[in-house]
C-alpha cells in the first residue's frame, strides 16, 4: 500500500526514475484551465464506463461503485470543496485519482481502454458542442434587438455609404437588417460547425485504437453525438473542429466589430446619427464634457484578439505530425478565450442594441447632402428612353452644376434641370426627393419601406 501512494502523483507512468521537476510540473501542468471540462470529464466516463459493462469488459458491482464515486466526485467539484492538484497534471487525473480514492480498484479499472488522448478530444467535444448551442441562442438575442430597433426606422431616413462618402437614400431599418442577415450566416455556420464538433473520438484510445471489444456507437448514442470519428489516428490528433469554430467566432466578432465602429463614428458631433446609453459609456479623467463608447470600442479590440486565437490554433496545428502530440495542449485556452469573448461580446451588444438613440434629423439632414438622388436622376431618364450611359453623363453635368451653385439637385429649378435634358419633366421632383428614392426600390431586398417591414416579418418569424 505504502508502494501504491509512493507512485500515486505519477498515475501516467511508474517507467521513470525520477519525478518530474517542479519547474516541468508546473509548465506542463494544464489543471489550472482545463478543470471547467470537468462535468463533461465525467459525463464521457460514465458513458465509457457503461459501455465497459455492456461489454463484459468491468464487472456491473465496478459500473455501480464508478457510478456512486462520480456522482461524488461532480457534488463536490460543484460545491467548490474538490482539491485541484497540481501533481494530478490535468482535470482528467485528478477526477480518477479522487475516484480512485473513494471507490478503490475500480475507479482504477475505468480507463481500461481509452487513453487520456482520447478522453481530452472528447471532453473538448462536448464542451463545445454545449457552448456552440449558447453562442447561437445568443446569436438570435441580437436578432431580435436589431428587428426591435429596426421596426422602429423603417421611414426614417439616413445616408447609405460607399467609400464612407454619401451615396443613396436608405432607411435606418434596411442598415440595422442588412447586420441581422451577416447574424443569420453566422448562427449558420456555427450550426454547420457543430456537426463536425459533435463526432465521438472515445475508443480510438492513444492513436490506434484497442484491443478490447467495446461499442463505440453505443457510447456515441449515450453522449448524444451524429456518430463516430472514423480513422483512430485523426481522432486524437485533429483539431479542424475548435480551428473552424474559431474562424466562425472571428467572423462573427468582425460582423459586431463592423457596427461597432459604425457606432463609435456615429456619436461623433460631426455626425450626430445616434446616441449610446449611458451604461455603456464612460467620461474622462480630465475632460468633464467626454462620453466615451468604450463598450464599442472594447468589442472592436476584442475581436484581434479572437482573430489571433484563430491564427494561434492554425499555427499550432500546421506542422504537426500524426498523431497525438503535447503541443495540442495549446488549443484549449485560446479555444476557452474565444468561447468567453464572444459569448461576453454578443451578450452586451444585444443590451446595448436596446440603448441606441437614433437622431432622425441628423441623419436625413446628412442624405440631403452628396447628391444622394443621382442616381435616381438617372433612373428617371433611363425609364424615359434615354441610354443609361447617357443619362450618367448627364446627371454627372447636373451634379456640376448644382455643385456650382452650392445646391442639391431637388432645389434647382426645372428649366436649369431641362439643360442637361429634353426629357425631365415637372414629375422630375417626384424621383428626386429622399421619400420617392426609398419608395421606388420596391423589390425583395431593396430598401423601400414596405420591403423592409416584409423583411423585418419574415426575420421576427425566423427567430421567434
Amino acid at each position: 500500500m505504502a508502494q501504491e501512494k509512493a507512485k500515486d502523483p505519477a498515475l501516467w507512468s511508474g517507467r521513470f526514475s525520477e519525478p518530474v521537476s517542479e519547474l516541468v510540473k508546473r509548465f506542463t501542468a494544464s489543471v489550472d484551465f482545463d478543470r471547467r471540462l470537468a462535468e463533461f470529464d465525467i459525463e464521457g466516463s460514465l458513458a465509457h464506463a457503461r459501455m465497459l459493462k455492456a461489454c463484459e469488459i468491468i464487472s456491473a458491482d465496478d459500473l455501480a461503485a464508478i457510478e456512486k464515486g462520480l456522482a461524488q466526485v461532480r457534488e463536490e467539484i460543484r460545491a467548490g470543496s474538490f482539491t485541484w492538484s497540481l501533481d494530478a497534471e490535468d482535470v482528467h487525473l485528478n477526477i480518477e485519482r479522487r475516484l480512485t480514492a473513494l471507490v478503490g480498484d475500480a475507479g482504477k479499472r475505468l480507463h481500461t481502454a481509452r487513453s487520456r488522448n482520447d478522453q481530452v478530444a472528447t471532453d473538448v467535444r462536448l464542451w463545445l458542442r454545449a457552448s456552440i448551442d449558447d453562442i447561437i441562442d445568443l446569436i438570435r438575442s441580437v436578432q431580435r434587438a436589431l428587428i426591435e430597433l429596426a421596426d422602429q426606422h423603417t421611414g426614417t431616413i439616413m445616408p447609405g455609404f460607399t467609400h464612407m462618402q454619401v451615396a443613396q437614400p436608405v432607411s435606418y431599418a434596411h442598415h440595422l437588417m442588412a447586420y441581422f442577415e451577416m447574424l443569420a450566416r453566422d448562427a449558420q455556420r456555427m450550426a454547420d460547425c457543430r456537426k463536425r464538433v459533435n463526432r465521438l473520438p472515445l475508443g480510438s484510445a492513444a492513436l490506434a485504437g484497442t484491443s478490447f471489444p467495446i461499442d463505440r456507437q453505443m457510447v456515441a448514442k449515450e453522449l448524444g453525438f451524429d456518430g463516430v470519428c472514423e480513422n483512430s489516428l485523426d481522432a486524437v490528433s485533429d483539431r479542424d473542429f475548435a480551428i473552424e469554430f474559431c474562424a466562425a467566432t472571428a467572423l462573427v466578432m468582425t460582423h459586431l466589430s463592423r457596427f461597432c465602429e459604425e457606432l463609435i463614428v456615429w456619436m461623433n458631433p460631426r455626425f450626430a446619427f445616434v446616441d449610446l446609453a449611458d451604461r455603456f459609456c464612460t467620461g474622462s479623467s480630465i475632460m468633464p464634457q467626454k462620453k466615451n463608447p468604450d463598450v464599442p470600442e472594447l468589442i472592436r479590440g476584442k475581436t484581434g484578439r479572437v482573430n489571433g486565437h484563430l491564427v494561434a490554433l492554425l499555427t499550432l496545428m500546421k506542422g504537426q505530425p500524426l498523431a497525438y502530440n503535447k503541443d495540442n495542449q495549446e488549443d484549449k485556452e485560446p479555444l476557452f478565450d474565444a468561447v468567453e469573448t464572444l459569448t461576453a461580446s454578443l451578450r452586451v451588444f444585444a443590451d446595448m442594441v436596446g440603448g441606441i438613440k437614433v437622431n432622425a434629423d441628423n441623419m436625413r439632414k446628412a442624405a440631403l447632402e452628396g447628391f444622394a438622388t443621382a442616381t435616381d436622376l438617372a433612373d428617371y431618364l433611363v425609364k424615359k428612353g434615354l441610354p443609361f450611359r447617357e443619362a450618367h453623363e448627364a446627371v454627372a453635368q447636373a451634379v456640376k452644376f448644382a455643385d456650382g451653385r452650392g445646391c442639391d439637385l431637388a432645389d434647382l429649378k426645372l428649366d436649369e434641370l431641362q439643360q442637361f435634358s429634353s426629357l425631365i419633366d415637372k414629375d422630375v421632383f417626384t424621383a428626386l426627393t429622399l421619400e420617392g428614392s426609398l419608395k421606388a426600390r420596391s423589390h425583395i431586398g431593396g430598401t423601400a419601406p414596405a420591403r423592409v417591414k416584409a423583411a423585418i416579418a419574415k426575420a421576427r418569424k425566423a427567430v421567434s
